[in-house]
């Protein structure tokens, strides 16, 4: 099977997405382009990671901090301004590209964009470097969005997954609708 790369330069979106009801959902990354849509699976914790490493990433690239063209954080898509960031869902019908199991952030400051790059799933878990011209490697996904959006981004995820379920007071773990066995409380369910 021949290597698959999705480029998005300058997606029309770029947004993470679920599926499902809270404690059964599944997470996505789609871009889009012109009528180009690719979606990706991960996992919560990446979105998570992924959100955390953008801020910090845009918190140094506004403070100047950076002098190199590129600035790479590794790491586990955009709203745009006029799209409502809790009505965002995912472009139909979904088909999963790949599972993610190794992603890059870096910024490109000539093109002044934050770049996320993501490969599926593979026994190594590593990143793989490869040029767009190999032809052996992982496939990947490679987008690239103005702060504005990698703001709107970061600000998608953190309410994505602050939609999950509530963690217990005790123990930190999710609660579920019907009850929660709580080792903190002698395993009293909640």
């Amino acid at each position: 099977m021949s290597r698959r790369l999705f480029i998005f330069d300058e997606p029309d979106r770029f947004v993470p997405a679920t599926v499902g009801p809270p404690g059964g959902r599944a997470f996505f990354l789609q871009a889009r382009q012109g009528r180009t849509v690719v979606t990706v699976g991960l996992e919560k914790a990446q979105v998570i990671v992924l959100a955390e490493r953008m801020s910090e990433l845009l918190t140094v690239v506004d403070e100047g901090a950076t002098d190199d063209t590129s600035m790479a954080i590794l790491a586990a898509g955009p709203a745009h301004e006029d799209e409502p960031e809790a009505g965002i869902g995912l472009d139909e019908p979904v088909v999963e590209a790949f599972r993610v199991g190794a992603m890059a952030l870096s910024w490109d400051q000539a093109s002044d964009r934050v770049v996320i790059e993501a490969q599926p799933q593979d026994e190594s878990g590593e990143y793989i470097e490869a040029t767009d011209q190999d032809e052996d490697g992982p496939d990947v996904m490679r987008v690239r969005i103005e702060r504005d959006d990698a703001r709107a981004f970061v600000r998608r995820a953190r309410s994505l997954v602050a939609a999950g379920r509530p963690p217990c007071p005790f123990c930190g773990e999710p609660l579920e609708a019907t009850g929660h066995f709580c080792l903190q409380q002698g395993g009293q369910l909640n």
